[in-house]
């Protein structure tokens, strides 16, 4: 099996299992409120990403197509 094909699938899987066990993930989103000559005012927002349980099914279900691929075509020769 080539090495490119086992990393993109590893990384499809992997990202996969990740997005249905956490469901999404957080963030902090720093945004500039008001700025008045010296002074700066800023506030930090936490924003929230949900991942649909389809995206991670559809993940996992990419990296075995593509660890299978090059097993098909090996049986086609």
């Amino acid at each position: 099996m080539k090495t490119p094909y086992l990393i993109v699938a590893v990384v499809l899987i992997v990202a996969g299992i990740m997005g249905l066990a956490y469901g999404g993930f957080t963030y902090n989103k720093e945004t500039q409120a008001a700025k008045l000559g010296p002074l700066e005012l800023t506030i930090t927002e936490k924003e929230t990403v949900n991942i649909p349980v389809w995206a991670g099914v559809a993940s996992i279900l990419a990296g075995a197509g593509v660890l299978a691929l090059p097993l098909m075509k090996q049986q086609v020769k």
